[in-house]
């Protein structure tokens, strides 16, 4: 079991090659002309080109993160470009959709270009976490021919079911809203002078004309449909011929694309790396760790696949997780306890399915509205609030099955001594449901009870009943029938000791997270008939130890962060109006903060989300997002403004979706819009 404070990643300054960097334009074949960054080692020699290919602004959003790893990558011996896509950043062409088909044409035209520089040996990697992540899955099923290898981090096969716009069939409020909300301010954002040059006014201009919030593409696809099969690469897993490093963390909420790329995609060309960590570079040593030497792992990956050198990484084992001991519920650790496993595949052998039968007389579950509070960030990104908090308030909104962890051998021995369960892998519940009204949903929890009656969240899962039968069809529920309805939680490491208990937390309400159905009523749960399948994993009969070296990374970018006199206003704060029974949460996402770069550009950024609903009313839901960007160059005099609102409420059959967008040169507002629309609740 680990105990060591998570280690800080050491700053790297002597490497191999001396390096260099410069920015240039890539030519697409219509003319669009994309921004890049370059770093290249000093050699007469070709080199491997890595690819990290994002809509997030290289000269300053990412900027502190690329420094950590795109120097690393120049000082190992290859060309690492990091590319801001068509409409964001510095990059001409106008904004589009998530991975549309011309993002991820321009991502094959950018790849045979850095396949064909003299620099190059034409053979390309692609590395991303989150959008990059993304793309780089979806450029691989596309399979170019210098496309050799990728590492795909906090990223997801499944467009519809595993990204942030629904869950088991269910509209995601709190990301669904929040992402949208986010991507407008990101996009409304204006190239910087200082290396766009003269154009950037008239580039800016012409992007924001052409900006529609992406809310109204997202909520008008309710169920898995085509517009969500494009870009899910688990339409066809036989499309990618690249070698894939699959990257996740049990605190991420993509993790379970590690376990379905391990399991289908050739295991000669691919493998599974699941941490303990949020959705983050496993190296940043952001809670929770504990962090590792990734940078070196990669490197690994690279020297294998790009360059043909034997470094003992595909001997590795295919999954190598990381199994957490239990612990106190908190919002944030520095560092979980629990220890790494290696499983010679997935499904792995080592994995048993282990049933626990519910008890018990029917129970009617009818959650309050404003069960889910106390559930966390949906992306949690290493910060203080971000993790769910003692479920003892949560459970007494849900109907709890308990199962005690013996002290002697779990069912078919399948437990590790001391009578403790561990667990790897996507538990699954079969519930037997008896509904009046022809829609709900149904949220199930597992927690790990200590003694003291604290609850510790291990994972969950969704349904929409009306997606019970396909995500890509609408099946109402037949009023007054009973059903068994059968869903999987997200996947987890996680172990149970002698002395805690098992719980399975049922409710029928999830806010934000799930955004109610209008006439929900709840539902009747019968225990006979009901039960929770665990994948208990046995020990190893002779394990290979897991281990890594210390998390390092090249010397930081030098970005200062002003200290401010203001009071800094909590990350996740939650109010409740006693009288009228309506609840606000108010989040401040904290994706970096106001910082001056050394090049002198002074970036100011805060955004506040708050999710408001009233305990007994489904339809008052309701979502906001605020947010206030100023990009500063005292030396140019330049300062350009941008403040957007987003919300949505609904009604019975809509969604009422409104967004706002103003910018500013210094006091003059160069582009003032609204949009108001409303979308029909189909499946949500």
């Amino acid at each position: 079991m680990s105990s060591s404070p998570t280690p800080t990643p050491s700053i790297r300054r002597d490497f191999p090659y001396e390096t260099t960097r410069e920015d240039v334009r890539i030519p697409l074949s219509d003319g669009t002309r994309l921004y890049a960054r370059v770093w290249r080692p000093v050699t007469d020699e070709p080199v491997p080109v890595l690819l990290e290919y994002l809509p997030y602004r290289l000269t300053d959003w990412t900027a502190p993160r690329d420094w950590q790893r795109h120097p690393w990558y120049a000082g190992h011996g290859y060309a690492s470009v990091r590319v801001d896509v068509r409409g964001h950043g510095n990059s001409e062409g106008l904004p589009g959709d998530e991975y549309d088909a011309t993002e991820l044409a321009d991502g094959v035209e950018v790849i045979h270009w850095l396949a064909a520089r003299p620099w190059s040996s034409g053979r390309v990697g692609m590395f991303g976490i989150s959008w990059g992540g993304f793309n780089s899955l979806q450029l691989a099923a596309l399979a170019p021919e210098p496309l050799k290898a990728i590492v795909t981090v906090c990223s997801t096969d499944d467009r519809y079911d595993n990204d942030v716009h629904y869950m088991g069939g269910s509209v995601l409020a709190v990301d669904m809203h929040a992402w949208a909300a986010t991507m407008l301010a990101f996009t409304a954002r204006p190239p910087d002078p200082l290396y766009a040059g003269d154009t950037w006014r008239e580039m800016w201009l012409t992007r924001l004309e052409a900006v529609d919030p992406l809310i109204h593409t997202w909520l008008a696809h309710q169920t898995r449909d085509a517009y969500w099969r494009h870009g899910s690469v688990c339409e066809d897993y036989g499309a990618i011929q690249a070698a894939v490093l699959a990257v996740g963390g049990w605190h991420d909420p993509y993790r379970d694309t590690v376990l379905r790329l391990v399991e289908r995609l050739d295991p000669g060309r691919v493998r599974g790396l699941i941490g303990p960590w949020s959705h983050q570079y496993p190296d940043r040593g952001l809670p929770p760790g504990p962090a590792i030497g990734f940078l070196q792992e990669t490197l690994r990956w690279w020297d294998q696949h790009l360059r043909g050198v034997d470094t003992g990484i595909m001997d590795e084992p295919p999954l190598r997780s990381w199994i957490s001991a239990s612990h106190p519920p908190k919002t944030s650790y520095p560092e979980l306890p629990g220890r790494w496993v290696g499983d010679p595949g997935w499904p792995s052998p080592n994995v048993a399915t282990v049933p626990y039968a519910f008890r018990g007389e029917p129970v009617t579950v009818d959650s309050p509205h404003h069960t889910g509070l106390d559930a966390g960030r949906f992306f949690p990104f290493g910060n203080d609030a971000d993790l769910p908090p003692d479920q003892r308030e949560e459970d007494a909104k849900s109907a709890c099955f308990d199962f005690e962890v013996d002290d002697g051998p779990a069912p078919a021995g399948t437990a590790p001594a001391g009578g403790a369960i561990e667990i790897l892998g996507r538990p699954r519940v079969r519930l037997r449901l008896r509904m009046d009204v022809p829609t709900g949903q149904v949220v199930a929890r597992l927690c790990d009870v200590a003694p003291d009656g604290s609850s510790t969240l291990v994972t969950r899962g969704v349904l929409n009943l009306s997606a019970r039968k396909g995500r890509d069809r609408i099946e109402p529920w037949p009023e007054g029938a009973t059903e068994d309805v059968i869903f999987e939680l997200n996947g987890i490491g996680h172990t149970f000791p002698a002395g805690h208990r098992v719980r399975l937390a049922v409710s029928s309400a999830y806010w934000p997270w799930i955004w109610p159905q209008a006439g929900s009523a709840g539902f009747t749960l019968h225990p006979v008939g009901s039960s929770l399948e665990l994948p208990v994993r046995q020990p190893e009969a002779q394990p290979r130890p897991v281990v890594f070296g210390p998390p390092e990374q090249s010397e930081p970018l030098g970005v200062v962060f002003p200290a401010t006199l203001d009071e800094e206003r909590p990350e996740r704060l939650v109010v409740r109006d006693v009288a009228k029974g309506l609840w606000r949460l108010e989040v401040d996402p904290r994706y970096g903060g106001s910082r001056v770069y050394p090049d002198g550009l002074e970036f100011t950024e805060d955004a506040l989300e708050t999710y408001t609903i009233q305990e007994d009313d489904p339809l008052s839901a309701r979502t906001r997002s605020d947010w206030t960007i100023r990009l500063h160059r005292p030396e140019l005099g330049w300062d350009a403004r941008v403040r957007t609102r987003s919300e949505i409420s609904c009604d019975a059959t809509g969604f009422l979706t409104a967004n706002e967008v103003i910018c500013q040169v210094g006091d003059e507002v160069v582009f003032h819009r609204t949009w108001e629309k409303r979308i029909p609740r189909t499946a949500g």
